[in-house]
């Protein structure tokens, strides 16, 4: 897994410099495949999943498989997951097979891009603007996790008027 900050302009190239891992991990949690507690190759008999769901109470979930022949309306699909935008619950995603970025805000409001592979999971809060994107691959495959039934609803940024947001900055101090 990598982390990097980016400068980013919309629709410019990317500036990127290294983040380390134990100051963006304030901001969301994140299980790479590297810790060897997760297993994407037996995740529906993985215990250590299982454990996670049981003490998170993840009641519902649910695979995506995001490419242009396994998406219907992939491009538009897409174009909406990198919309930035926030949730009124916790993001949990498990990276099952390829690979994917989440992009998130630090602080002080600059892009942090998290690159995801097979085995990692990660938990992004309610309230924090993000994005998500594919890589050069153009591939992969995740299990979303809920506390509950599931939320779809996304609110595009600006959205600093909700309670949620509010909430999450409170957080940051």
């Amino acid at each position: 897994m990598t982390w990097v900050t980016e400068n980013l302009h919309k629709h410019s190239l990317f500036d990127c410099l290294q983040k380390s891992l134990s100051s963006a991990s304030t901001w969301y949690n994140l299980q790479t495949s590297q810790d060897g507690t997760l297993d994407a190759d037996i995740y529906e008999s993985d215990p250590e999943l299982e454990k996670i769901c049981k003490d998170q109470g993840y009641t519902y979930m649910d695979i995506i498989t995001i490419n242009k022949d396994a998406l219907p309306n992939y491009e538009e699909k897409l174009k909406m997951f990198f919309e930035e935008h926030l949730h009124m619950d916790d993001e949990i995603r498990y990276i099952l097979d390829g690979r994917a970025y989440f992009d998130v805000r630090d602080k002080e409001d600059r892009w942090i891009r998290i690159a995801m592979s097979k085995g990692d999971l990660i938990t992004l809060p309610s309230g924090i603007y993000h994005r998500f994107t594919l890589d050069e691959t153009n591939y992969t495959k995740a299990m979303r996790l809920f506390v509950g039934e599931p939320v779809w609803k996304a609110y595009n940024r600006p959205a600093d008027d909700l309670e949620i947001r509010k909430k999450y900055l409170d957080s940051l101090h």
